[in-house]
């Protein structure tokens, strides 16, 4: 009945012209066309095409087919028919309109999801490749479209991360990715080999353009690479990266053109008419691009040698700035990657306080920072912390100085700010011994020390949350009365010293007496609560510092808190130790200069 219906049309519409095919005639050739393909008459389907009679007819109309015949290939698993249905398909890219089939073909590879959508891309990229082709005009727009639409559907596979992952490729992602830059190999051909640069050719070029950045950042801003480079040979994400590079240099883009272009008003892409969204996104897509050259080594021959490492480490900054500021492990581990490749280039104390001016020089040591006390990954997080430590040691005194500066006032986190003061007695240590500055003795030392050897709240201050910190500055207060002596006060501590009792060893003394006070109630309390809980078998609370500590049973919270007392007593010890040391040095001065006199 079908094959009847197809052949009572294809009569009719023999004998009209192309022009006076109606939409009803269009409508019929479809429905009969789509019923022969449900029903399997593939043969008679194939005869209707190949006919040369119904040239006129195909090309107007068999665009329509083309959706039932790809979802035939798709989900029919008759193997002996899969051949003809191929056959359908070349026939109707070769005879059909080209541009009714390129919307058609588009429509079909937006239709799936999940695991589909790399099938029909699969099975669609050549056809659709052959139609662009064949266009006369517009074909600029019509690359931009096709990979526009691609890109989208491929921008919502999960990207795998593992080996394992990547091997089986479930979703098919690493194969679509091999297969798109077949697919647009020919077009970047054309632009290379068109030396007369026409406005068609310009057009084309900023599509491609536009469609590498889309790449670097999906799937590559996200990718994951292998390590060992026998691997990494044979990694498809690594290996559709570096053809997106060389798809850049090719078309007029090598990444050392936009290392030159960096920091200029005017940048090479700028002309380019990125939808706002897409702007945005353009860091993105540069950092990835900074991430594959320098830590991958992908196409970083092309690098001029004369390049110097403080001018590449600028260069990267803003990069690195982009990924610490995203919140996905797989891409703010890549900033500390890149970050780590270009502070090693470097020598330790040679990277100039000025370039602390650009922002992105705080911006990221502050992203660091968060990186050490809020990722979930404690492989990241002591990551994090070797590399502000590895970027501390490339600054030199006054950048040093001044990050130290920055990171107290900003970091408000005790384990943080501990650090930094560690970083303070080992610089004051330096200049003591080895190389004399006045950025860690004398009046710029004492302005920094106002910022450590304090209490932020006074004697009212949580001495547990800040435990580390006041550690760390009593430590530091502690080492400043061995290591200077009052007749030297190289560092001006003893000029300094009475601010230092009333600001922070006053207000400690009179805090610690509170919080033990305080908690050795909440002990007490603790205890009688405990025996109390253990007749009705059920859990207690214990209130410190105004907060309830979580309900827990008795035994816990008595551990916690005889915990928070073991760290003030740790903390007086180390007080009374220092006091201590004062008062022996403030003797021995005056004894000294009584015996002169």
């Amino acid at each position: 009945m079908a094959v009847e219906e197809l052949q009572s049309i294809i009569k009719r519409c023999q004998i009209l012209e192309e022009q006076d095919f109606k939409e009803e005639d269009f409508g019929l050739f479809q429905l009969a066309g789509q019923r022969c393909i449900d029903e399997g008459h593939i043969d008679q389907l194939l005869e209707v095409i190949q006919n040369e009679k119904n040239k006129v007819i195909i090309k107007n109309m068999g665009w329509n087919l083309v959706g039932p015949v790809v979802r035939c290939l798709l989900w029919n698993n008759k193997e002996d028919d899969k051949g003809k249905y191929f056959l359908v398909l070349d026939l109707l890219v070769k005879l059909c309109n080209p541009k009714e089939l390129l919307l058609g073909l588009l429509e079909l590879i937006e239709e799936p999801s999940g695991k589909q959508i790399s099938q029909i891309i699969l099975l669609l990229l050549q056809p659709l490749q052959t139609v662009i082709q064949k266009l006369h005009s517009n074909k600029a727009y019509s690359v931009g479209l096709a990979l526009s639409t691609i890109w989208s559907q491929l921008s919502l596979l999960p990207v795998p991360y593992s080996k394992e992952q990547i091997q089986t490729d479930d979703y098919g992602l690493c194969q679509c990715c091999k297969a798109l830059i077949e697919f647009t190999k020919p077009f970047v051909e054309e632009v290379i080999d068109d030396t007369e640069n026409s406005l068609e050719n310009e057009k084309l070029k900023d599509e491609l353009l536009k469609f590498c950045f889309k790449s670097l950042k999906c799937p590559l801003l996200t990718a994951q690479f292998p390590e060992q480079s026998e691997d990494a040979e044979n990694d498809p994400l690594r290996c559709f990266a570096s053809e997106i590079i060389g798809f850049l240099s090719a078309i007029g883009y090598p990444f050392p053109k936009m290392i030159f272009n960096h920091g200029k008003k005017k940048r090479t892409w700028d002309y380019l008419e990125f939808e706002e969204e897409e702007d945005k996104q353009v860091a993105d897509s540069l950092a990835s691009l900074a991430y594959l050259v320098f830590v991958q080594g992908i196409s970083i021959d092309q690098l001029p040698m004369v390049l110097s490492p403080s001018y590449l480490l600028q260069f990267n900054m803003g990069h690195i700035e982009v990924f610490l500021q995203r919140t996905e492990e797989s891409v703010f581990s890549k900033g500390l990657d890149l970050l780590e490749t270009s502070l090693l280039r470097m020598e330790d104390n040679s990277l100039l306080h000025q370039y602390l001016e650009i922002k992105s020089f705080l911006t990221v040591p502050q992203g660091l920072v968060k990186v050490m006390t809020l990722c979930p990954d404690e492989t990241l997080r002591k990551k994090g912390l070797a590399m502000l430590q590895l970027y501390i040691n490339k600054l030199d005194f006054q950048g040093k100085y001044t990050l130290f500066r920055c990171l107290l006032s900003t970091s408000n986190h005790s384990g943080v700010e501990a650090f930094i003061i560690q970083n303070i007695k080992n610089q004051i240590d330096v200049s003591l011994k080895r190389t004399h500055n006045k950025w860690f003795t004398g009046p710029q030392l004492i302005s920094l020390l106002d910022l450590v050897l304090f209490l932020p709240e006074g004697a009212e201050s949580d001495l547990l949350q800040n435990s580390d910190r006041i550690m760390a500055s009593l430590n530091l207060l502690r080492y400043l009365v061995i290591k200077d002596n009052e007749s030297d006060n190289q560092t001006g501590l003893w000029t300094e010293l009475g601010k230092i009792e009333n600001n922070f060893l006053k207000p400690l003394h009179t805090g610690l007496n509170m919080s033990k006070a305080h908690y050795e109630a909440e002990i007490k309390n603790s205890q009688e609560n405990s025996q109390e809980a253990q007749k009705c078998k059920d859990f207690c609370s214990v209130t410190v510092g105004g907060e309830e500590i979580p309900n827990m049973p008795p035994e816990m919270q008595l551990k916690v808190l005889h915990s928070a007392l073991f760290t003030f007593d740790l903390i007086e010890s180390v007080l009374a130790r220092v006091e201590e040391l004062i008062e022996i040095k403030t003797k021995s001065t005056s004894e000294e200069n009584t015996g002169i006199k």
